[in-house]
């Protein structure tokens, strides 16, 4: 049997494949633009059906029913290795169990939890019969691949064909194909603010010809690497493929190697890496080694963070008690950076906020509030940008490192802050 029968033999409707889970499966799901969203919509009208049936994801670009209702807790229950937006809007629920982790180890949970079925969207099979998992599959499907006894996979013309390593399954390695052509998310980009703008403008003149760049997501990101087009000579060794990436390839800024692990923007951003040969997607266990960052020259990671204490302890996933995203690979790559000759990491707030009361409040803190998580401990914390300037923390002694946070806290908030240090004999009067 050629794989174009074998094909037909395994093709059966959408419903019919999520009837292939039983009670106790499971299931890990494949993320962000590889959610198979149909197949998952599918599962979830058996919810009465079902009992102690897990799921197990990493980013979910769909407001899908089990997140937003109680009767699915005990039936279909959901964990996830990035607390993602949609997640976040039904905090209230209790059907998500967050398990935050570095992207470099998130195999590891999933090899733990041992999942027995698999599913993911992928695209139309190739001359050869291999379906590529797109621009968000190839980053953990391997691990899931090892203990997963039976493969769902949904085709999807719109899916790019992307590679790399773990990129694509073949038709004979999976037991049911259904298919659904659905577009793929489309990740908003954000209005670049003013504050973004000075923020870039502290940084940008810090990036050198031949440095190798990682972006991270947002409007902050996009100032900067919206306005590097005149740089030479980049490469990329990045988690996430941004739009502001891929503009810097298509002008030719990025010459040298271009790696990452996955990938979201705008309709674009999909179109320029399918069949893309000069684009390596790798998993996160290569990508996000903290070791494997370091060995590329002039390593420059820029990401954005949620508050900053005095000392350089960086706060970025958690707003008190209440999560707000995760670990992500924010330390992977500032340790990379560390580790790279000529390396330089940033980590990027606005300086202040407005509470629900109306009230100014500093980003800048003498300490932390009470349950607010450390993502990037003050030992590994290189520069700190707000709108007001560099922070250099680098290997620094405390009252330098406070010396340094103040005088990029908003000046409404300086003396306050100076006296708090003082008052605890952290620096001298």
């Amino acid at each position: 049997m050629n794989w174009k029968e074998e094909y037909t033999s395994k093709l059966v409707s959408i419903e019919e494949a999520a009837k292939t889970i039983k009670s106790d499966d499971k299931i890990w799901i494949a993320g962000g633009t590889n959610v198979p969203v149909e197949l998952v919509e599918s599962l979830e009208k058996r919810v009465n059906e079902l009992k102690n049936v897990e799921l197990l994801s990493i980013l979910l670009f769909h407001p899908f029913k089990f997140l937003q209702s109680e009767e699915f807790i005990g039936r279909i229950n959901y964990s996830t290795l990035f607390y993602g937006p949609f997640a976040r809007a039904y905090r209230g629920i209790g059907n998500t169990s967050i398990n935050s982790v570095h992207l470099s180890n998130s195999h590891k949970p999933i090899l733990d939890f041992e999942p027995n079925v698999f599913f993911s969207d992928v695209s139309e099979p190739d001359e050869d019969g291999y379906m590529y998992y797109g621009t968000m599959g190839g980053c953990l499907n391997w691990a899931a691949q090892e203990s997963a006894t039976h493969t769902v996979v949904q085709v999807n013309k719109h899916q790019p064909k992307i590679h790399g390593v773990e990129h694509r399954i073949h038709v004979s390695d999976v037991n049911v194909i259904c298919e659904a052509n659905r577009e793929l998310f489309e990740l908003p980009e954000g209005e670049i603010s003013e504050i973004d703008k000075t923020i870039a403008n502290y940084i940008i003149p810090m990036i050198e010809d031949g440095s190798t760049l990682q972006l991270g997501i947002g409007a902050l990101a996009n100032a900067i690497g919206y306005n590097l087009g005149d740089k030479k000579n980049l490469s990329m060794h990045t988690e996430m493929l941004t739009d502001s990436l891929v503009y810097l390839m298509k002008e030719g800024a990025i010459s040298g190697k271009k790696v990452v692990s996955f990938g979201a923007g705008k309709k674009s951003l999909y179109e320029y890496v399918d069949n893309n040969k000069d684009i390596h997607f790798a998993p996160f266990k290569e990508i996000n080694d903290p070791r494997v960052i370091g060995e590329n020259d002039k390593m420059i990671s820029i990401n954005s963070t949620l508050m900053v204490d005095l000392t350089g302890q960086v706060s970025s996933e958690s707003i008190g008690h209440k999560q707000f995203s995760c670990t992500g690979g924010q330390l992977d790559f500032v340790r990379g950076a560390g580790f790279s000759k000529g390396g330089k990491s940033f980590l990027c707030l606005n300086s202040t906020l407005t509470n629900k009361k109306g009230e100014l409040q500093s980003k800048i803190v003498f300490t932390m509030p009470d349950g607010q998580i450390i993502t990037t401990p003050r030992t590994d914390v290189m520069y700190i940008v707000t709108e007001y300037g560099i922070a250099d923390m680098y290997c620094k002694s405390i009252p330098q490192r406070i010396e340094a946070m103040i005088s990029i806290a908003h000046p409404d908030f300086r003396d306050e802050l100076r006296a708090e240090a003082i008052e605890n004999g952290m620096i001298r009067a």
